[in-house]
């Protein structure tokens, strides 16, 4: 139900006979007029307008009835497109299927193998950086340490 019409089932509610305010188009528009005067009259009047009008959901229905709806359908397409391609739907060919499932799976095989031997090939290079460190470390001459040179003052 958009906006209008859930408006226009409020106001001829015979339950309610006071006034509600000026309906929502009245208010749109007002918002409009206001914001394109500001901006002739200084720019930064209009922007503070227009943060104003979209800040106080005035521009549209915010969380509910059309946008919703949209929201919702478009988040539900995007999970059957992302959920087709990690289940990948079947061709028509089962030999084609076999084929292609077997191949994933041997192709995640080895990107798993590949990816322990980068690890241990980091791992054989840090250890062997450190061993260097060390090693540099203890070679070095155990003389008396090098006093910081004083300012001259």
């Amino acid at each position: 139900m958009s906006c209008a019409a859930r408006y226009e089932g409020f106001r001829h509610d015979d339950r309610y006979h006071a006034w509600h305010g000026p309906p929502h188009a009245l208010m749109r528009a007002g918002s409009i007029a206001l914001m394109v005067l500001g901006f002739m009259v200084w720019w930064p009047l209009g922007l503070a307008v227009l943060v104003f009008t979209i800040g106080s959901r005035k521009m549209g229905c915010w969380g509910h009835g059309r946008w919703a709806r949209k929201m919702r359908r478009m988040e539900e397409a995007m999970d059957r497109h992302f959920a087709g391609r990690a289940h990948h739907a079947s061709s028509g060919n089962s030999a084609f299927d076999e084929y292609r499932q077997e191949t994933l799976r041997r192709l995640e095989d080895e990107q798993r193998d590949f990816q322990g031997f980068l690890e241990r090939l980091r791992a054989a290079k840090d250890k062997a950086e450190f061993d260097q460190f060390m090693s540099e470390r203890r070679n070095r001459p155990s003389g008396p340490e090098p006093e910081p040179a004083q300012p001259a003052g």
